[in-house]
């Protein structure tokens, strides 16, 4: 269930495909998933880097994201980054949040996990300080899950995701985009994402500047 589910069906529906296969992975084997044809495509919060661009084709956006600090509900001593120096930070393996905290936070012990829930998990049960995650997946695995941790401060970064596909697929693409562009259009992505996310994310998908967007 989810924001990502939802969205995925709904594409696939508009291009055609009556079947969808979800298959589960993690950040780590999301590129590799891809160009060895385990997937057709990852729908997951992904970030579109210049990177990852290298290796696989990315779709117009889908999602702007942002990553939060997450701490212990009870934790009063963590309020911005700069309270993370030293400190052990929790992040999901092979994410732009792990590359993050190793070049931008001083002294700090990061700590991975195969998934964000794991992370969560284990920052509720005190064996780390902090966790760095996306807003929304943080948000809503700690209220599935009933994990006793909090979002605080400002969000670091803002991050543009998109859905990722074998590079050289220009007509798979071109459907993509067209499906995504017509849920754009016809409030079916802000139905959905206020369903999961409690906010409209078409604006801020059209606030994105044209080399983005």
């Amino acid at each position: 269930m989810g924001y990502d589910v939802d969205v995925a069906h709904e594409v696939a529906r508009r291009i055609g495909v009556d079947n969808v296969e979800f298959v589960a992975s993690n950040f780590q084997s999301f590129i590799e998933g891809v160009r060895a044809e385990r997937f057709d495509i990852v729908i997951s919060g992904q970030t579109i880097t210049e990177e990852r661009k290298q290796q696989v084709s990315f779709s117009r956006p889908y999602q702007v994201n942002g990553v939060a600090i997450f701490v212990p509900s009870g934790d009063r001593s963590i309020g911005s980054l700069s309270d993370l120096e030293d400190k052990v930070v929790a992040v999901s393996a092979g994410t732009t949040q792990e590359q993050f905290a190793r070049e931008e936070i001083q002294g700090a012990q990061v700590k991975t996990y195969q998934n964000a829930t794991l992370g969560l998990t284990d920052l509720a049960r005190g064996n780390a300080d902090a966790m760095l995650v996306s807003r929304f997946q943080g948000s809503y695995l700690a209220k599935q899950n009933d994990l006793a941790v909090k979002p605080v401060g400002k969000l670091l970064e803002s991050e543009v995701n998109g859905m990722s596909f074998r590079k050289g697929s220009p007509a798979f693409k071109k459907e993509i985009d067209k499906a995504i562009a017509s849920m754009i259009a016809d409030g079916t992505l802000s139905r959905i994402s206020q369903q999961w996310l409690g906010l409209d994310m078409v604006p801020e998908l059209n606030a994105l500047p044209p080399e983005q967007g």
